[in-house]
């Protein structure tokens, strides 16, 4: 979740061209064309929508958010950049993001998402940011299901990565829910208020995620 992508990206920029453009991308894969949804008990993910960009800022710009990741952008106009930001690498097929919305909602809540660490996404690192309202409501796991297994059996990840602050008790917690097994402590690895904080190195390999869906079950759709 720390040092993932939230790109206030140029200056001056046309967001819905660059959108526009992304959907218009012809690739080999249709994820990169366009993001599925995805429907579990709780919560559907989707691609980011300009739209979301006011409920993001509410939700992931408190002090209670941001503590732990990498800042987001600070203004509507911010999110709008990044959510074409998302369109862009999504479409260049580098990077995922899913924005979370709540059954029942229109806009995003939060969101995940998955950048690959070498060509091809065999290695991958995940990442999350969910406002504070939500927590412990049982939208984090469910959401998360959908992503490793869209990260595992759609996009081809053969190992997920993720990074918590030693300090975030309730991010390392949530992983430890999704039995990612932790790996080692990353000292001063993450710079955030002018701090250096130890991070967690978290991983889910797809032979680990097999065994754990037939705990779990099927997956809902």
């Amino acid at each position: 979740m720390e040092k993932m992508p939230f790109r206030d990206s140029e200056g001056v920029m046309d967001v819905n061209a660059v959108i526009n453009a992304a959907k218009a991308t012809t690739t080999e894969t249709n994820w990169r064309q366009a993001l599925p949804v995805l429907t579990g008990s709780m919560v559907t993910l989707r691609e980011l929508r300009l739209s979301d960009a006011p409920s993001l800022l509410a939700m992931l710009a408190t002090d209670e958010v941001a503590r732990f990741i990498s800042p987001p952008p600070t203004t509507v106009d911010g999110f709008e950049r990044f959510i074409a930001w998302t369109h862009r690498e999504r479409a260049a097929g580098n990077y995922v993001c899913f924005g979370v919305v709540p059954h029942g909602m229109d806009t995003a809540i939060g969101i995940f998402q998955v950048r690959q660490l070498e060509p091809g996404f065999a290695t991958a690192e995940w990442g999350f940011a969910i406002g504070s309202a939500f927590w412990g409501t049982g939208g984090f796991i469910d959401g998360a299901k959908m992503v490793v297994d869209f990260a595992f059996d759609v996009v081809g990840t053969h190992r997920l990565e993720a990074r918590a602050a030693v300090a975030n008790g309730l991010g390392n917690g949530a992983l430890r829910k999704v039995r990612a097994l932790q790996e080692g402590i990353l000292r001063k690895s993450f710079l955030r208020n002018g701090e250096y904080l130890d991070q967690t190195l978290w991983t889910i390999l797809d032979e680990d995620w097999r065994r754990a869906k037939s705990v779990w079950g099927p997956r809902v759709h």
